[in-house]
């Protein structure tokens, strides 16, 4: 019998029918480890099984740093022109009735095949693929075998009816003979001359001209050595230093003599740091930069790109029309190659560059061998016997 000062011990139970159990809770399934083909695990680190719960936060950047994405390294022409590529595409897609974002592989072909129906230059269709490309989702992407196969051909058969007009190569009698309109009293005079001189010595495109600033340009007394912080074959701006000897028995092209002369006229007109060339009035003053673009006190490749061309005006050269900045990088490449020099280094080309091999040494060569050479030379002999 119970004792009855003992405390009695109370238990929960659930009353069930005879014939029925009761529910028992659910087991919770064990978490599955978040792997996928993009996961990096340390040897001994388990995977993670929860995902975290963002926020606006974590989506969301600073202005600051929207400015520093909307500065990104491509050019502003690059991005004028993909965004000029883009319109022409989406345009297209809407007429269509097809989707151009993200657009399917099909739509990527089909467009491509109407840029090669309206007879556009392989290089320009490239351009527009590129732009396409790039404006899908990383994850949605258009395949690209298949246009690129159908380009292959298409630039094939453009090939075999045109031939691509390069700008003409600034020679050295061309190249001397606009130097020679440079007023040395006037600004821009000085200016150009200084332009023209560095340009061909250093093989500069006419961004990296328009992109100079004065720190960037070292004159010493054997040569100009200048810095190019950025350049097409250096994207990742970690610059390279070019150096052009000095021309002391012949000043009219003499690097430094030049390159003094428009540091002294830089100082009478104020300016001690920023951009190297600068925009001047008729007058030779400083041009006002107030409604400039955003390149600021730097001017754009156009305007050296003008300033060539109106050199080549001024020397009375019969293809004057034609002529740009770049045929001074041509130009001065191809006298090196011509006097057994290879121009990859001076001219910032990437290392066994097929330009140069094809453009430059490929052609020095061809020319110095020329059979119709040695025939000239057994002319010579023989009239000299």
């Amino acid at each position: 019998m119970n004792d009855p000062e003992e405390p009695t011990e109370v238990v929960d139970a659930e009353l069930v029918d005879d014939d029925r159990l009761p529910d028992l809770p659910e087991t919770a399934a064990p978490a599955r480890p978040l792997v996928d083909r993009h996961t990096i695990l340390r040897p001994g680190e388990l995977p993670a099984t929860t995902r975290p719960s963002y926020t606006e936060r974590d989506f969301y950047v600073s202005e600051a740093t929207a400015r520093r994405m909307d500065e990104q390294s491509a050019s502003k022409n690059t991005d004028s022109n993909y965004r000029s590529q883009r319109g022409m595409f989406e345009r297209w897609c809407a007429a269509m009735g097809r989707v151009a974002k993200p657009c399917t592989t099909a739509t990527y072909v089909e467009y491509i095949v109407s840029l090669i129906a309206r007879g556009y230059a392989p290089n320009t269709i490239r351009a527009h693929k590129s732009a396409i490309r790039s404006m899908q989702p990383e994850d949605a992407k258009p395949g690209t075998s298949v246009v690129n196969g159908v380009l292959k051909e298409y630039a094939k058969e453009w090939g075999k009816r045109n031939r691509v007009k390069k700008a003409p190569a600034i020679t050295e009698p061309m190249f001397r003979a606009m130097v020679d309109t440079c007023d040395p009293r006037h600004p821009i005079g000085i200016r150009d001359r200084c332009a023209l001189i560095l340009g061909r010595g250093n093989l500069h495109r006419r961004i990296e001209l328009a992109d100079l600033i004065l720190p960037q340009v070292d004159v010493e007394d054997d040569g100009v050595a200048v810095w190019v912080a950025m350049s097409k074959t250096d994207q990742d701006a970690h610059g390279e230093e070019t150096f052009i000897p000095a021309a002391p028995d012949d000043l009219l092209i003499c690097p430094v003599d030049a390159t003094r002369a428009w540091f002294r006229m830089l100082h009478r007109l104020g300016v001690r740091e920023g951009a190297f060339f600068r925009a001047l009035t008729s007058a030779g003053t400083l041009q006002s930069r107030v409604t400039a673009t955003d390149r600021g006190d730097n001017v754009s490749g156009d305007a050296i790109n003008d300033w060539v061309r109106g050199r080549a005006y001024k020397a009375g050269l019969p293809n004057w029309q034609a002529i740009t900045a770049h045929g001074l990088r041509r130009g001065g490449a191809q006298e090196i190659a011509d006097a057994g020099g290879d121009p990859t280094k001076q001219g910032r080309w990437k290392e066994g560059s097929a330009v140069v091999k094809r453009e430059y040494l490929d052609r020095a060569q061809s020319r110095a061998e020329n059979p119709w050479l040695k025939v000239q030379a057994a002319r010579r002999a023989q009239s000299d016997a």
